[in-house]
Order: structure tokens, then C-alpha cells, then sequence
């Protein structure tokens, strides 16, 4: 019982600093007013709470970010499948995939802080040569998967679909592998994402996007100074 309290202890509260906290707490806060506002299926807010604390624990480089990230992929698969986001159905099969390739690679990568009694991901970064590969690849099979999914299906927006879901299989690849530069990719999604859930008229998915941009932020800071360490 003791190892187990011992890891509960590193896994969510040791290195949290107020901060952090009230950052947490305003994601949560921020979904229950905008579906008490504009209120939806409760599958959206269940979706929503789980997001929010798995990208803050992602964030923070925390393994657990897995547990509450398949919650959320499960829910926003069904809420996606009801909008006939079809890209978006796809990419949510991949990330049930790759969550347990994830836990796999982090416990790899995995350590305590000996200083602050917290355990995170070694983290790491990409060769400016391997991130202007990345970039140039995403965005030419983003256009080519728009093309598709608006010739070939009833996708009710093929190119922000295509768009918003072609970055976010690279940007899991790099979650997965510890590599820093996934934040800058997570970003672009998020803002996409946000238009996309406007024009379908869902406020708490898109107050949940804008969360995220602002998270992609902090994660950006706090694995590139994991990745220093």
C-alpha cells in the first residue's frame, strides 16, 4: 500500500505548484459553464472533463494522461461519428491504437524527479532537418486527404477535417516518442478545431480547443525544459 501511495503521490501531486492547480481547475470550471450555457448530449461534457485533464497531465509529462486520454477519445469518437466528421472517426480509432503503444514508450522513458519527488517523460527534440520533413510531409497529405474526403464522401467540411486530422497522427507520433515539437503542431490543430466546432454548433467542444491551445503552451515550455534537463 505504501508504493502504491508512494506513486499516487509522484504521479499527481508532488512538483505541482499553485499554479498548476488553478490552471486545472479553470479548464474543468470552463466546460461545466459553456454546456450549463449551451447545454448538449451529456456525453460532450464527460468528453470535455476528460480532455481537459488529459492534455494538463500530458502537459506535465504524466503517464496517467493515458488513462483519462481514453476516456476522451472514446467519447469524442461517438460525438464525431454523430456530426459525420468522418476524418475526425478515423483519427480516434488511430489514438485507441496508439494509447497503449504510448504507455509502452513512456514507461521506457520514464523517471522521478529526485528533486521534487515527481515523476515525468524524458523528453527530447527533432533535428531541424527531420522537423522541416515533418512539415512539408503533413501538409502535402492534408491537401491530398481534403481532395479525397470531398470527392469520395459526404464529410460535411473535407478540408478542415483533412486538416485537422492528418497533423494530429504525426503530432501522436511525436507525443509517443517524447519529442517537444508535437506542442507546435497540437497548436495549429487546436485552432482549427475551434472553427470546426463553431460552425457545427457545439460551444463546449469548442471552449474545450481553446483550452487546449492555451495547454499547448505550457507543455511546450515544460518539455522543452525537461528535454534541457
Amino acid at each position: 500500500m505504501s508504493k502504491l501511495r508512494q506513486t499516487l503521490y509522484s504521479e499527481f501531486i508532488a512538483g505541482r505548484t499553485a499554479f498548476d492547480w488553478c490552471f486545472l481547475a479553470a479548464g474543468l470550471l470552463l466546460q461545466v459553464v459553456v454546456f450549463c450555457l449551451s447545454p448538449s448530449e451529456p456525453i460532450v461534457i464527460v468528453s470535455g472533463l476528460a480532455g481537459i485533464v488529459n492534455v494538463v497531465l500530458s502537459a506535465q509529462g504524466k503517464i496517467s494522461s493515458y488513462f483519462f486520454g481514453f476516456i476522451q477519445v472514446v467519447t469524442y469518437l461517438i460525438i464525431c461519428y454523430d456530426q459525420r466528421l468522418y476524418a475526425e472517426v478515423g483519427l480516434n480509432m488511430y489514438y485507441l491504437i496508439t494509447i497503449f503503444a504510448g504507455i509502452y514508450a513512456w514507461r521506457r522513458r520514464y523517471r522521478v524527479n529526485e528533486t521534487t519527488g515527481s515523476a515525468e517523460l524524458h523528453t527530447r527534440q527533432l533535428s531541424p532537418w527531420l522537423w522541416t520533413s515533418v512539415i512539408i510531409t503533413v501538409t502535402l497529405l492534408s491537401a491530398l486527404s481534403g481532395w479525397l474526403l470531398a470527392n469520395y464522401t459526404n464529410d460535411s467540411d473535407p478540408y478542415l477535417d483533412a486538416f485537422t486530422t492528418v497533423p494530429a497522427v504525426a503530432a501522436q507520433m511525436l507525443l509517443i516518442f517524447g519529442y517537444r515539437e508535437q506542442w507546435f503542431i497540437w497548436f495549429i490543430i487546436d485552432l482549427g478545431c475551434i472553427w470546426l466546432w463553431i460552425r457545427a454548433g457545439n460551444w463546449s467542444m469548442a471552449a474545450l480547443y481553446a483550452f487546449w491551445c492555451l495547454n499547448c503552451l505550457r507543455g511546450l515550455h515544460h518539455w522543452t525544459k525537461m528535454a534541457k534537463q
